[in-house]
């Protein structure tokens, strides 16, 4: 089940064609922090309850940040294996006292960030959220690499099977956070399994605490134990006190390796307040641990063999358009300074999106027309805007609306979508070529999908027509500006609205 929600949370990230989105948008919905920003109920009562009877199960399987780690971990298991071949087990971990007060403190500063607003900063240590960095910025420029790679091998015996596609960076700044994210991460797994699980995760802590009071977990059988410390070993997130016979439930994830490499069968899974201290209620037997005969589930050694993705072909180079034969090159658009930040149709305002939104980048990386990209202003770091530099929001795609699991996009329909104002264009008199150069351009009002421009004759010399925008028409798509032949700078663009409007 990790395995299934791990593949099906990643292919949200990677795919950019709408089949993922479109069939499995509900595994970002029914993610912990997402459920509760959204304030979907079924799913955050659903989640208690889980954790109510069995544990912390949605740490270890519907987590894609904790599935992660888990593969990490089973790697670094793997090099003990390799390192010693006479060792049936890897015998990595050994039992760490809990942080609580380091974890409390954890908590405490996250919850305090998010009701004080300043999700910009609460967000880097949310766990869908810190995987969907990693797979937007990291996993998703090798899959389309990938792609392009098929699409030319394809292309070469006329077949179009596969097309290719823009590979960007989107924001230095969401990349270097990915990267910073996945070392930390990694080094923390490799070396101590589930630590950042157990010791910075807010939603690990959170659901620790009703973990506590789970009703059904790994439990010990005094008669049967004999000591060996094979569990506590080899527990990844180094809970198990064999000397005590206690399990720190706040911190056991419910993964069940434990119960598998047990060769007493003194740990089994039931009812935590039963009490296991054997037949005639003695504890432990002091006899000499024995060397365990009962091998590794075969199938946890092998899991990971499914995991990696085949990629073909080098990284194809961009090739530079240009005019006039190649003899004249197009210069990149700037980005205009926008009082107000663009936020995406179905945002409602842009208080609204920065309390809601978990930077996942969920939506920038569905987005088909490369619109949407990390913000690099602090306040609102790493959330998606909107620039028009590579493309504008097609009145046609809501795509963004469908795959947001935090509410912090709405679901819209396309005839809604068409009616939302997320902003107006302004005309720059100073960079138009009807102007600066006196040609009969009219590139905005052809291409505008509302009709909001139109061509009028200038003040002072009706020989030039320049463009004029009626706002209450406009809906900020941005066609204007991306197809605005100015350069560097558009000679009209998008400003957007604190509260969007209904046209």
């Amino acid at each position: 089940m990790a395995i299934v929600f791990w593949v099906g949370v990643t292919l949200l990230f990677l795919d950019f064609t709408g089949t993922a989105q479109h069939y499995l948008s509900w595994m970002a919905k029914i993610q912990f922090l997402p459920a509760v920003l959204a304030i979907n109920v079924a799913v955050v009562v659903g989640l208690v309850l889980l954790t109510l009877l069995l544990g912390r199960i949605y740490c270890s399987v519907i987590c894609p940040l904790g599935v992660m780690q888990d593969i990490i971990a089973w790697v670094s298991k793997r090099r003990v294996f390799r390192k010693n071949k006479k060792a049936k087990y890897a015998n990595k971990y050994s039992y760490s006292p809990t942080k609580r007060v380091l974890r409390a403190l954890v908590l405490l500063l996250f919850l305090v960030l998010m009701i004080a607003g300043l999700n910009s900063l609460a967000i880097v240590i949310a766990p869908y959220s810190a995987y969907g960095r990693i797979a937007t910025n990291l996993m998703q420029p090798v899959f389309l690499w990938a792609n392009n790679g098929l699409a030319a091998i394809a292309e070469h015996y006329d077949s179009y099977l596969f097309y290719t596609v823009d590979v960007w960076m989107r924001s230095i700044v969401s990349l270097c956070v990915a990267v910073g994210t996945l070392v930390v991460v990694g080094v923390l797994a490799w070396r101590g399994g589930r630590t950042y699980c157990n010791t910075i995760c807010p939603v690990g802590t959170f659901l620790g605490y009703i973990s506590h009071f789970s009703l059904y977990g790994p439990v010990f059988d005094r008669s049967r134990c004999n000591g060996c410390r094979l569990c506590e070993r080899n527990c990844k997130a180094s809970c198990i006190n064999v000397k005590d016979h206690h399990i720190d439930m706040t911190r056991c994830v419910s993964c069940g390796n434990c119960m598998s490499l047990c060769p007493q069968g003194a740990m089994k899974f039931g009812n935590r307040f039963r009490g296991r201290n054997g037949a005639d209620g003695q504890p432990m037997s002091p006899n000499k641990p024995i060397e365990p005969t009962v091998p590794i589930n075969s199938d946890r050694r092998a899991f990971a063999k499914g995991l990696a993705l085949a990629t073909t072909a080098a990284t194809i180079d961009a090739v530079a358009k240009t005019v006039d034969g190649g003899l004249a090159t197009i210069e990149d658009k700037v980005n205009p300074e926008r009082k107000t930040p663009v936020t995406p149709p179905g945002s409602l305002s842009a208080k609204h999106f920065a309390q809601h939104c978990t930077a996942c980048q969920l939506c920038i990386a569905a987005c088909p027309n490369q619109v949407l990209r990390p913000s690099e202003d602090l306040e609102h770091l790493m959330q998606p805007t909107m620039e028009f530099d590579r493309g504008y929001c097609r009145p046609e795609c809501n795509r963004c609306s469908q795959v947001c699991p935090t509410g912090a996009i709405r679901p819209i329909s396309i005839e809604e979508r068409t009616a939302e104002q997320v902003g107006h264009a302004v005309w720059i008199q100073k960079n138009c070529l009807c102007v600066t150069e006196g040609v009969d351009c009219g590139n905005c009002a052809r291409h505008c999908p509302t009709g909001a421009i139109e061509m009028v004759p200038l003040e002072d010399n009706d020989e030039i027509w320049v463009p004029a925008v009626n706002e209450e028409m406009c809906i900020g798509c941005g066609a204007c500006e991306n197809l605005c032949p100015s350069r560097p700078f558009s000679a009209i663009y998008v400003e957007g609205h604190e509260t969007h409007r209904e046209i």
